[in-house]
């Protein structure tokens, strides 16, 4: 693990690598965007530290990125935190890390996958469409796409660049409500957030048009973990055509503003499902293990 910086319009923007420097050649990258008032650090803790596991089988290089203040500049038009109210280039700070990854970590920069929690994941849904050609897939957890009079940026189908997408969404979300809609008036004030968001579903939907996906989805419950905590399950949509990258949506019933896997959440946030752990549906998707696995 270790710690660097990148200047950035002035400004030096942080992050933590998990990864060595000479390890394989062309591996994936992951970028990891925190939540609200965290840091890069404080999310890797927050998730326990799930997705080091796939800088520790030599798969990729994982990045947890610090947001300017603890926020990220995303593309909601009432987003009233400093890093948006200073119109912090948060994208190219992304551009910047990709740039000295590659040199110095050998990083396939046609390889790079961001994963976002809640403001993070909202910033991921800025940069698939403000920078989509810096992405090979997605990942969004507890976010849902804004409203279009709520987005900044143009939304209109197709994608200039489709991309694999995963959803993930608890339906007892008390922060970013899975039936979309808006944000209560207290957690507005205290998020400094506004506007209408779609649903969990419509977003899937939303990016399924987007991909060129015509074909209805298909859902599939998933089954429990012998030994995980109970009151949530997992039912997975799926959308899926030939030739198009798919979107895949996980709804956590049951589940809080929380990222499935080994860490769980306080108990403000909601319960976490266990069932499932989030890491490895991102290299599942994204088919990050694979790619690299020898054959036999």
């Amino acid at each position: 693990m270790m710690r660097d910086s990148v200047e950035v319009a002035g400004r030096s923007r942080t992050y933590t690598v998990v990864g060595q420097e000479d390890g394989r050649p062309s591996r994936d990258l992951v970028l990891i965007f925190h939540g609200s008032k965290q840091t890069g650090q404080k999310h890797r803790e927050f998730t326990g530290r799930a997705f080091d596991a796939l800088a520790d089988s030599g798969a990729a290089v994982v990045v947890y990125l610090d947001g300017y203040k603890k926020n990220w500049n995303d593309a909601r038009r009432e987003s009233r935190f400093p890093a948006r109210k200073e119109n912090v280039d948060d994208v190219g700070f992304v551009r910047a890390v990709i740039r000295k990854l590659t040199l110095k970590h050998g990083i396939d920069a046609g390889r790079v996958f961001a994963v976002g929690y809640s403001n993070g994941g909202q910033m991921v849904m800025r940069l698939m469409h403000d920078a989509p050609s810096l992405l090979a897939g997605a990942a969004v957890v507890a976010a849902t796409m804004p409203a279009p009079e709520n987005f900044l940026l143009p939304h209109t189908p197709p994608a200039p660049v489709p991309m694999p997408v995963l959803l993930i969404h608890g339906t007892k979300d008390p922060i970013v409500n899975y039936e979309g809609g808006y944000m209560r008036w207290w957690m507005r004030a205290l998020f400094k957030v506004g506007g209408r968001s779609l649903s969990a579903p419509r977003t899937a939907h939303y990016y399924a048009v987007r991909n060129g996906i015509t074909a209805e989805p298909v859902s599939t419950p998933l089954p429990a973990r012998p030994g995980s905590a109970g009151g949530t399950s997992v039912e997975r949509t799926e959308y899926r055509q030939h030739g198009r990258p798919p979107v895949v949506l996980c709804t956590v019933h049951g589940g809080g503003h929380t990222i499935p896997g080994p860490a769980k959440a306080p108990a403000v946030l909601g319960r976490t499902n266990q069932d499932v752990a989030t890491a490895d549906l991102v290299a599942e998707l994204f088919e990050i293990r694979n790619r690299h696995t020898p054959s036999v």
